[in-house]
């Protein structure tokens, strides 16, 4: 079984470097998705858990924790980087089985952990200030300090990638953490947190409190010990979070949803962009806030674009994680009920493909298979609203102009894609979409660890990834010398 592959009790939180049952002992059940049953038990964090690890991260920073360098700081992260890679093999097992995706993508993800573990690392002592030319007699430069405590709200679907990205960043600036991963899935969550311990991090630069959002995560929002909020999840969600913080006018990184277009024109090298166009929305079964969930065609190429996407579509296997497919179930349940509940208002559309269910895929696992929507009104509810499920749509166009009414006409703003040989087009529309990140010919660009990453509109705001990360997790001093 992969959970005997986790080297400590998940049913612990870490607070102050000790790992300790949550208050009053609540337990949470954990549920494999790939099967529907259950696999063990995490702690239920309470608020109470949740104040005892914002104190052990204030005392962090006026301790050994404090005191590091920023170049201790970034040894320390590059050491766990390299415990991460040496475990890669376990992590992919135990995230697959946690959250149900395939074995290979679990396992990116874990190497992924490590890159952002050394990117930050190395970036650690990077992070300048300037200094500003001013009046004579006066010398003026600026600061980058952290924020203090920071709290990191990470959910299921992605937690290696999205805690390198947002705890890696804090740490690197000097940040000590409260990490609340999601209920239903922390195992990693908690494995990075003992292999940042095995690295030489203090204890309490680190909290780690599982729960359920509406508590643990409720109380790590509204903290009034807490400097600086990080949440990635549902719009819905977003806005409680940052309407928590603002109690305490505590900033917040929003990383929320998206219906991220692909942009195809007839100029379009159809044999390059076929495995992006599918790739992008199939990933995780459409489990990713940045999945490509539209694809906007050119008409003169539609049938073309859409025949060639079928013929992909028809050739995906849908099974459990273990099996290495291409697709993996849903987290759970709820939110295969959510899926076939958007589907179910597709009656009315033309259905191109659809993948196919494993043979071997356990009747209690949360599958829904892939599907192929042509010639989706753009204003159609499957083409404005997140699914978070594997579905795509396709949607004509006629001229540029349309298309990037097309493409700019959901409340999101994430991701966007622009394929053409067209060098001028490509400015125009890389210029004209509203999006935080526009790829040109590709989608993704491999990940990106070192590419700003956020969006605009119910996206959220503030960027992660890359150094700008390390410029939200830090607040800029200005210190101006009158000296004569």
């Amino acid at each position: 079984m992969a959970l005997d592959r986790l080297w400590i009790d998940p049913a612990k939180i870490l607070i102050a470097g000790t790992w300790r049952d949550a208050e009053g002992g609540g337990r949470l059940p954990l549920e494999n998705p790939s099967t529907g049953d259950g696999i063990g038990e995490i702690a239920a964090g309470t608020a109470a858990d949740i104040d005892a690890a914002v104190a052990a991260a204030r005392g962090a920073l006026s301790g050994d924790w404090g005191r590091m360098t920023a170049t201790e700081r970034g040894r320390v992260l590059t050491r766990l980087g390299q415990l991460v890679l040496e475990r890669v093999d376990d992590l992919a097992q135990i995230e697959a089985t946690d959250v149900g995706k395939p074995l290979k993508q679990a396992r990116a993800d874990a190497v992924a952990l490590a890159r952002y573990c050394e990117f930050y690392g190395g970036a650690a002592d990077k992070v300048m200030g300037e200094t500003i030319p001013y009046l004579d007699g006066y010398t003026v430069y600026t600061l980058r300090e952290p924020h203090g405590v920071t709290g990191h709200i990470v959910p299921w679907n992605y937690p290696m990638q999205i805690i390198g990205r947002s705890v890696g960043a804090a740490l690197a600036m000097g940040n000590a953490c409260v990490l609340k991963p999601a209920e239903e899935a922390c195992l990693t969550a908690l494995a990075f947190a003992s292999l940042a311990e095995e690295a030489g991090l203090p204890p309490g630069a680190l909290n780690v409190v599982p729960g359920l959002g509406e508590e643990a995560g409720a109380a790590l929002a509204g903290h009034p010990g807490i400097n600086h909020v990080s949440f990635t999840g549902s719009v819905g969600v977003g806005s409680l979070v940052q309407a928590a913080a603002a109690k305490n006018v505590v900033p917040v990184t929003l990383e929320l949803g998206g219906k991220s277009p692909q942009v195809v024109f007839a100029d379009a090298d159809l044999d390059a962009a076929l495995p992006f166009l599918v790739n992008a929305g199939i990933q995780n079964a459409g489990q990713t806030c940045s999945a490509s969930s539209r694809i906007l065609v050119e008409r003169s190429r539609l049938d073309e674009v859409t025949s060639a996407m079928a013929a992909r579509y028809r050739a995906l296997t849908v099974g459990p994680a273990t099996a290495d497919l291409d697709v993996g179930p849903l987290i759970s349940a709820r939110q295969k009920e959510i899926v076939e509940g958007f589907l179910a208002r597709s009656d009315d559309l033309e259905t191109a493909a659809t993948g196919s269910l494993a043979g071997n895929a356990p009747e209690g696992g949360h599958y829904v298979c892939p599907h192929l929507l042509a010639n989706v009104p753009p204003d159609h509810s499957l083409a404005r609203d997140e699914i978070f499920g594997p579905v795509q749509v396709i949607i004509p166009f006629d001229t540029e102009e349309e298309a990037i009414a097309i493409a700019n006409g959901t409340d999101y703003g994430l991701v966007a894609s622009v394929w053409s040989e067209s060098g001028a087009r490509q400015m125009r529309l890389a210029k004209a979409l509203r999006a935080g990140q526009v790829f040109i010919n590709n989608y993704g660009a491999g990940g990106g660890v070192e590419l700003p990453f956020g969006g605009t509109g119910k996206s959220g705001h503030g960027r992660e990834k890359g150094f700008e990360a390390l410029y939200g997790f830090s607040s800029l001093k200005t210190v101006a010398a009158r000296h004569g």
